[in-house]
């Protein structure tokens, strides 16, 4: 595959340090060190709006891990197209397939050129497996899908990742018919794992972090409700426990409810025969 990352490509130049971005923003949450003032300043103004922000990245991350586990062990995927990868940090898709399916191939997708510095920690595997990196952009899944298909077979089953992604696409570029394009490019048996931000859950924190960084980012966050996010499962088969609360998902049923309010929705559906 040719992937987005060259080793004589620095992309470091291209990085701005004017204004944050979400990539960032969300490695300073996670306690990450590649993030910049601009970016921390951001990251500081929402948490002193909505708090519990810091652990719904984190609860983020965890589904993350456990939705890959689920597919790479009981669901038997062996394909993971990951779109908005974000800054590598700990338990990525790669390392949890391969940790559990050494021969899974793994084609990771971002356009921060901050990730794309981190690219060559991306491109490691198991030898039995692959992984690649494509600079693109979610907007444009024509190039995504033609490129993403010189190392995973699009006859066979895809787990496609969104996760944290869709908040970044604005209403005016019609997320869901770019999710039902990436659905429709696969066959059946495949997956989608989603997670966004929820304008219902603490709407009045939530909205005012999503204000704050918005005012500072290059990237604008769209906040939206569990029907609006339910749609883009639309013709597919949600896994129990469907669409809850990023922290309450596990595969088959919901953890025991906490109390604990978190503004973000996660669920993993498939692709019917």
């Amino acid at each position: 595959m040719t992937d987005g990352y060259a080793e004589d490509q620095d992309p470091r130049g291209l990085i701005d340090t004017s204004v944050a971005h979400q990539a960032r923003i969300y490695d300073y949450w996670l306690g990450g060190k590649d993030n910049f003032a601009v970016d921390r300043e951001a990251a500081e103004q929402a948490l002193a709006a909505y708090p519990g922000l810091r652990r719904g990245v984190r609860a983020q991350r965890a589904f993350l891990a456990s939705a890959v586990g689920y597919l790479a062990g009981q669901a038997g995927i062996r394909q993971f197209l990951d779109i908005g990868t974000g800054i590598p940090t700990a338990s990525n898709t790669h390392e949890v397939a391969q940790a559990i399916a050494p021969d899974a191939r793994v084609v990771y997708v971002d356009n921060d050129p901050m990730v794309l510095a981190h690219a060559r920690a991306l491109l490691t595997s198991t030898s039995p497996g692959a992984t690649s990196y494509l600079d693109a952009d979610l907007r444009d899944p024509e190039t995504i899908l033609s490129a993403a298909s010189q190392l995973l077979d699009f006859r066979q089953p895809i787990a496609i990742l969104l996760i944290g992604v869709l908040q970044l696409i604005s209403d005016d570029d019609d997320p869901h018919a770019i999710v039902a394009r990436f659905t429709e490019a696969v066959p059946a048996g495949s997956w989608l794992a989603i997670f966004h931000p929820a304008s219902d859950i603490v709407p009045d924190q939530i909205g005012e972090a999503a204000r704050r960084v918005n005012a500072r980012s290059a990237n604008t966050t769209t906040l939206r409700s569990r029907e609006q996010i339910a749609r883009f499962f639309d013709g597919l088969e949600l896994l129990d426990p469907g669409l809850v609360q990023v922290h309450r998902w596990r595969p088959g049923s919901a953890a025991p409810d906490d109390g604990e309010q978190i503004a973000g929705y996660a669920g993993l559906a498939r692709k019917p025969d």
